[in-house]
């Protein structure tokens, strides 16, 4: 095989991030090379995200645009994986007849030796296979050298919560756990590569360890990964509402390495949308969890999923979900339009809200998030934080960024050569998605 240069451009969530990072170790390890722009590869890769409909149209735009660099180069491979693979198949190819390859999102593994027949054969190769194989779930790691102090570990593929407006499932198949010693082993060489905190990525990481059974369970897991040595920070994403454990929650008050931030998607505020969205909780159960996890760890951020405009949401409703809201006051939130997505439970639901009330609901919940989130974010001025420094900071010359344990992001005055170091850190001053702050003591 010769050596090529591939480029990766990554739509969606932090899984798909860490999918591309294992894309890149796969095709590193066949020797290719990553290259920073498409216009300098050989293999041009798209991981994708179809967890609404604008994120699908992104992707077939993008393409469109990559066109223009197969019509000037015929010989580069452009390849489609992610979701939008898994779901369309070949409809890829129906769409954009100039793609080489599609992949599913339990291909990833296969990736090397499918680009490698496409070169060799010059023909398009389409490998969509939900398989629940072992082999390939072993090799959903990545190299840790060069890419930060921070790295995701992927605990489990899949989901088998089904919830009415999502195609996770269909997607990704069903949960399957990777092994507990194999997830430890693997925290322990990114430690040694120079990693100080992971994040444990799963659909619903509360699930893990029941498929296939026999592991430990997910706050068991959790503390194992942050006796590693070398580990000094661990977070998780995502737990489900309808199954946060009391051990789970015990464990940020018990656990010295787990930060104290959650995220924890609500959807709505409203128990009847709940219900249709079959999240199989209520919102009373919802605030019980906010209060426990405010009350034995009350430094605790935390953030959350909301959707507007979900079928037959009433004005009512969509006033309930503000007034949950009020009550809990995120530090973040991630908020969308209802997306009708194919196949979905969902999809077959006949009262839809309409798009100008969507909008209207959109902008009302997103202005009130803002001034939630800075509420939160000027708690903070005047005191000290131990801030995780990534690198230099986009804010100005001489300026380094870095996160305090509640994942928040502080811009200070700084060395680079401090990344992967703690600082103290005063916050001095607090906006809405990031703050200033002061070193008020070395870096250690």
């Amino acid at each position: 095989m010769d050596n090529l240069r591939f480029y990766i451009q990554t739509f969606g969530c932090q899984m798909n991030d860490h999918d591309s990072a294992v894309l890149a170790r796969l095709l590193e390890e066949q020797g290719h090379l990553e290259v920073e722009t498409a216009e300098g590869a050989d293999v041009i890769l798209l991981n994708t995200c179809a967890i609404r409909e604008r994120a699908e149209q992104k992707v077939y735009s993008q393409l469109g645009r990559y066109r223009f660099l197969k019509e000037k180069r015929p010989e580069i491979v452009l390849g489609v994986g992610g979701c939008v693979a898994q779901g369309e198949g070949r409809k890829v190819l129906r769409r954009a007849p100039y793609v080489d390859l599609v992949f599913g999102t339990r291909t990833l593994h296969r990736v090397p030796e499918l680009v490698e027949a496409v070169r060799s054969g010059r023909r398009q190769v389409v490998a969509t296979a939900l398989d629940d194989d072992p082999v390939a779930l072993a090799t959903l790691y990545a190299h840790a050298a060069g890419r930060g102090p921070r790295a995701y570990v992927t605990v489990m593929q899949g989901c088998d919560n089904y919830c009415a407006y999502c195609v996770v499932p269909y997607v990704r198949g069903r949960e399957l756990s990777r092994p507990a010693d194999e997830l430890v082993e693997e925290v322990r060489r990114l430690a040694a590569e120079g990693v100080v905190e992971v994040t444990l990525l799963g659909q619903n990481v509360n699930s893990y360890g029941q498929k296939p059974p026999g592991e430990v369970d997910f706050p068991s897991l959790l503390r194992h990964v942050a006796a590693v040595d070398g580990i000094r920070r661990v977070r998780f994403t995502t737990s489900h509402p309808k199954d946060l454990s009391d051990d789970l929650i015990r464990a940020f008050a018990e656990v010295p390495g787990v930060m104290p931030h959650i995220h924890l998607p609500v959807q709505s505020g409203a128990d009847r949308v709940l219900t249709a969205m079959n999240r199989r909780y209520t919102v009373a159960h919802y605030l019980g969890l906010v209060e426990r996890l405010r009350r034995l760890r009350p430094d605790i951020a935390l953030t959350s999923d909301l959707i507007v405009g979900f079928p037959g949401e009433t004005d009512a409703e969509f006033e309930a979900t503000l007034a949950l809201m009020e009550q809990v006051v995120f530090d973040g939130l991630f908020s969308f339009k209802y997306s009708l997505r194919p196949g979905t439970r969902a999809a077959e639901l006949t009262d839809p809200v309409p798009e100008a009330v969507k909008e209207e609901r959109l902008a009302r919940l997103q202005r009130l998030q803002g001034e939630h989130s800075l509420r939160r974010n000027r708690a903070m001025e005047g005191q000290v934080f131990s801030v995780l420094v990534e690198g230099g900071s986009k804010v100005g010359d001489g300026q380094v960024m870095g996160r305090t344990p509640q994942n928040k992001i502080v811009n200070f005055a700084g060395e680079v050569a401090w990344r992967a170091r703690e600082v103290p850190v005063r916050v001095t001053a607090a906006a809405v998605n990031s703050s200033r702050g002061e070193a008020v003591g070395p870096a250690g």
